[in-house]
C-alpha cells in the first residue's frame, strides 16, 4: 500500500517536473526569437505613350482606287477599198505619231480617176447650162422678130382682103398667098415661144443635172482623199492590222470586222473611281456649279472640281500627281457605290524631276479626293481608337476607358467627334485588355516622363 502511494507520487512529480522543463525551454527559445522585418509594397507602374489633345478643324479625305484609261480611244477603219502602197515608219505598237501624219495611204490610182470622170461630167453639165442660158436669150430676141414678122403678114392679108372685097383690086390667089404667109408667121411665132416659155424649165433641170455632178465629183474628192488617214491627234499606237500590199475595205483590215488601227490620245487619262454612296454622300463636295449642265437636272451637276492626289499602288512611297474630280459618272444600286472620274493632263501625268514613271494608261491608283471639314474634332492615330469606338485616357494618373464618337476613318487616323475635352490626355500605345485604374508612367508627345517604369509588355508600337 505504502510502496503503491510512493510510486504514484513519483510518477506526479515527474509530470510536473517536464511541464515545468517545457515552460522553461519555451522560455529560452523566446528568449532568441526576433520580429520579421516590415514588408514594404509598391504599385507596378504601366508605362504608355500619349498625346495631350486638342480640337481642330480636321478635312476629310475620301480614297478610292481605279485604273488609268485614255480618254479618247480611237479605231480607225479605211473608209474605201484598195490595196496598201504606204505605213508611217513608226506604226508600231507603243510608238508616238504626231497629228496630221500620214499614218498608210490606199492606192488612189482608182479614185483618181473617178475624180477626172466626175470633173468632166461636171463640165458637160456646166457647158449645156451655158448653152440653154444663151440660146434662151437667143430665142427671145427672135420672138420679137417673129412677132413683128407675124403681124406684118396679118397687115398685109387683111389690106389684100379689104382690096379685093371693097376695090375688086387684086386677085384671090394674092389674097390667099397673103393668109399662108400670116399663118406660117403666126405658126413660127407660136413655135418660138413654146420653146422660150419651157427654157426656165429647162435651164432648172440643167442646173440639177451641174448639181449632181458636182455631187458626184465631191464624193470622188472625198473618196480620193480617203485614201490617205491621217493622225487625228498626237496619238499612241494601240493596236495595228496592217501591212503594205494588204488589201482592205470599209468592213475592217486584213480580217474582216477587224479595225485597222486602234490610236490613244495621252493627253488627258482618266481614272474612274468607285466609293461607297454613303461615304459619298456624307463627305464629297457637291457644292459646286458645273456651268455646262442644267440647274434643273436631276443629276450630280453641282460636284465641286476639287485637286485629288493619285498615287500608284506598287509605288505608293514614289512620285504622286495631281488630277482634277470632273464628274459623276454612275451610280450602282446593287453595290451602293458612286463612281466618279477624275481627270489628269498629260503634262501633269510626267514626274517633276523625270526619274519616275509617268502615269500611264493601266495603271491601278489610289486616289484621294478632298472632302468636307470636319469642325472642332480630334485627330488621333487608328492604335488609340479600339473598334469599339472607345480611347484609353489618363485620369489623375490613372487609365480610363472613355466611349467616344468617330465620324470617320483614314488609313492611319480616326477622327473623334464625341467623348473628350480639350487638354485630355490620350493613351496612343495599342493596349490589350489593360486593367482598369492602372496607375501610369506617361511618356507624352514632345514632354519629359513624369516617371520610370517598366513599358507594358502588350504594348504595340
Amino acid at each position: 500500500m505504502n510502496r503503491n502511494r510512493k510510486s504514484i507520487v513519483v510518477s506526479i512529480a515527474g509530470c510536473v517536473l517536464m511541464v515545468l522543463l517545457g515552460f522553461t525551454g519555451k522560455a529560452i527559445l523566446a528568449s532568441f526569437r526576433k520580429p520579421p522585418a516590415q514588408a514594404t509594397t509598391t504599385e507596378r507602374l504601366l508605362r504608355v505613350e500619349a498625346t495631350r489633345v486638342q480640337p481642330a478643324d480636321v478635312p476629310v479625305t475620301v480614297t478610292g482606287f481605279g485604273e488609268v484609261r485614255t480618254l479618247n480611244t480611237v479605231t480607225i477603219t479605211p473608209e474605201v477599198s484598195g490595196r496598201i502602197v504606204e505605213i508611217h515608219p513608226n506604226l508600231e505598237v507603243g510608238l508616238l505619231i504626231a497629228e496630221g501624219e500620214t499614218l498608210f495611204r490606199i492606192d488612189p490610182q482608182t479614185y483618181e480617176a473617178r475624180v477626172q470622170e466626175a470633173q468632166a461630167v461636171v463640165a458637160q453639165a456646166e457647158a449645156a447650162l451655158s448653152r440653154l442660158q444663151k440660146q434662151s436669150t437667143t430665142d427671145q430676141e427672135r420672138l420679137v422678130t417673129l412677132e413683128r414678122t407675124r403681124d406684118l403678114a396679118k397687115s398685109e392679108y387683111e389690106r389684100r382682103r379689104r382690096l379685093m372685097d371693097e376695090d375688086q383690086v387684086g386677085t384671090q390667089s394674092g389674097v390667099d398667098t397673103a393668109e399662108q404667109a400670116w399663118n406660117a408667121a403666126q405658126d413660127a411665132y407660136d413655135l418660138l415661144n413654146q420653146a422660150v416659155n419651157l427654157y426656165p424649165l429647162r435651164i432648172e433641170e440643167a442646173r440639177s443635172a451641174l448639181a449632181s455632178a458636182k455631187a458626184y465629183l465631191e464624193t470622188a474628192e472625198i473618196d480620193l482623199a480617203r485614201t490617205e488617214v491621217v493622225a487625228p491627234f498626237d496619238a499612241r499606237v494601240k493596236s495595228v492590222n496592217l501591212e503594205v500590199g494588204q488589201l482592205v475595205g470599209p468592213t475592217g483590215g486584213g480580217t474582216t470586222g477587224s479595225p485597222a488601227l486602234e490610236l490613244a490620245d495621252d493627253s488627258v487619262l482618266e481614272i474612274s473611281v468607285p466609293l461607297d454612296s454613303r461615304e459619298a454622300r456624307r463627305w464629297l463636295q457637291f457644292d459646286g456649279h458645273n456651268a455646262s449642265s442644267a440647274s434643273d437636272v436631276a443629276w450630280f451637276s453641282n460636284l465641286r472640281p476639287v485637286t485629288c492626289m493619285i498615287r500608284w499602288t506598287e509605288d505608293p512611297q514614289g512620285h504622286c500627281w495631281e488630277g482634277v474630280l470632273d464628274r459623276v459618272e454612275r451610280f450602282e444600286p446593287e453595290t451602293r457605290t458612286l463612281t466618279v472620274a477624275v481627270q489628269v493632263e498629260g503634262a501633269r501625268a510626267v514626274s517633276k524631276d523625270g526619274s519616275g514613271l509617268p502615269l500611264v494608261e493601266g495603271m491601278f491608283c489610289s486616289v484621294e479626293i478632298p472632302g468636307q471639314i470636319v469642325q472642332n474634332a480630334y485627330l488621333l492615330p487608328n492604335s488609340a481608337v479600339s473598334f469599339e469606338e472607345s480611347v484609353y485616357a489618363s485620369v489623375d494618373g490613372r487609365l480610363r476607358t472613355i466611349p467616344v464618337t468617330v465620324s470617320h476613318r483614314t488609313g492611319e487616323y480616326a477622327c473623334v467627334t464625341g467623348g473628350l475635352n480639350p487638354g485630355d490626355i490620350v493613351v496612343t500605345t495599342r493596349l490589350t485588355n489593360p486593367l482598369e485604374n492602372t496607375k501610369l508612367d506617361l511618356e507624352m508627345d514632345g514632354e519629359t516622363p513624369t516617371e520610370t517604369g517598366p513599358i507594358a509588355e502588350d504594348a504595340a508600337p
